[in-house]
């Protein structure tokens, strides 16, 4: 049994959404946590076509509960969005708790949907985390990716698939999130082979033959779905002049493996590069999502327009950390931190890497292998020194 950093105290405190991508694991966290909860499940086709006939025998069942100070889990609520006003009232009136998870929080946003007038809170749930999973497999992770079903599964290859699949079949389609499925399956190609980068969606449309609006929009439905994300560029007090440009990532470093064929990676090749980078990325955001309100260091990168680049800054310019899968760090890997500590004299420094045993190189940057930066991390310590 993996325990997630998410807990029963955080969920049901009072009413909130529970968002994250498709398996990162919310229903069984939920079932885990809240056993004897009643539930109600709108991916069952069944409970999905009683309520959607009449959400007022929703607000029924849940005014005859026994038990009013138990939480009430409505699974997937972004497929029937009349159940929130549901909802609404119930909180209002009863007093009534509810959690209420979704993969696709588009459909709410987007279609101006009642979302609880700000007395529900957010809290998103990630790929599995090496807090969680303190034996972790560097190799497992880079080469399946940290979905629990994946990591976790001796199939994972048929697994990711099916995961590409139900996204474009469940997500994508089912959603009418765009009229020209074949054009957005080119284009999710094309996104995850810029995994990690700046995109530009003008070259991107003249790939994939439609216009750069269009891609901007398949952009946007990545988001909204909550399979990718922006990080975006530190501009802050900077002599040098920086580009400042976001850079794109996916959710889960396993999803773009598939979607590119990597196939398997092994150190020293560029993929296993990237593929090392991106599960950095994952630790960082989430250890920024799942601290404390203001307890997290945000997440920014720095590049200047002469190519010199530091992977991710960390808070207000508390840490700046570049990422390399070596095992034998030379100084050439350090061109991009001492560039940034000229800017930032007060700025910790670390390069993290797969070498054997941490140390200090030259202006103070620290060399710390993967797993030690990580356990720092998780333990609050990557600040400023």
């Amino acid at each position: 049994m993996i325990t997630r950093i998410i807990t029963a105290d955080l969920l049901a405190g009072e009413s909130c959404f529970l968002w994250g991508p498709r398996q990162t694991g919310k229903s069984t966290l939920l079932r885990t946590l809240f056993p004897d909860a009643p539930t109600y499940d709108l991916l069952s086709s069944r409970e999905f076509r009683r309520l959607s006939a009449d959400p007022g025998v929703f607000a029924e069942e849940c005014a005859a509960l026994p038990d009013k100070r138990q939480s009430v889990i409505v699974d997937e609520i972004q497929k029937l969005p009349a159940l929130l006003d549901e909802v609404h009232s119930l909180m209002s009136r009863r007093g009534l708790r509810f959690i209420l998870t979704g993969s696709s929080p588009r459909k709410l946003l987007r279609g101006g949907g009642n979302l609880l007038g700000g007395r529900a809170v957010r809290h998103d749930l990630l790929p599995l985390t090496s807090a969680e999973l303190p034996d972790l497999s560097l190799e497992k992770t880079l080469n399946r990716g940290l979905l629990p079903s994946h990591y976790l599964s001796d199939r994972a290859s048929s697994r990711l698939a099916a995961y590409v699949g139900d996204y474009l079949r469940e997500e994508v389609l089912a959603e009418a999130l765009t009229r020209n499925l074949p054009a957005f399956q080119r284009f999710l190609e094309a996104a995850a082979f810029s995994n990690g980068q700046i995109v530009n969606s003008a070259t991107i449309s003249r790939e994939i033959g439609v216009t750069a609006n269009t891609v901007r929009g398949y952009f946007d439905i990545l988001v909204d779905t909550l399979v990718a994300t922006w990080v975006p560029a530190w501009t802050k007090r900077t002599k040098r002049r920086v580009i400042q440009a976001p850079r794109f990532w996916f959710f889960d470093v396993g999803i773009v493996n598939e979607i590119t064929g990597r196939g398997m990676l092994v150190p020293g090749s560029t993929d296993y590069g990237a593929a090392f980078e991106h599960f950095i990325f994952m630790e960082l955001r989430a250890h920024a999502t799942y601290s404390p309100q203001g307890a997290g260091l945000s997440v920014s990168y720095w590049r200047t327009a002469s190519g010199i680049e530091v992977d991710f800054i960390l808070g207000n310019a508390a840490v700046a950390v570049e990422v390399k899968s070596t095992d034998r760090p030379t100084t050439d890997h350090l061109k991009g931190l001492r560039a940034w500590r000229e800017e930032h004299p007060k700025s910790r420094c670390i390069l993290v890497c797969r070498a054997p045993r941490a140390r200090r190189a030259e202006q103070g940057i620290e060399i710390l292998p993967w797993r030690e930066f990580l356990d720092s991390l998780w333990k609050n310590e990557i600040r400023a020194d």
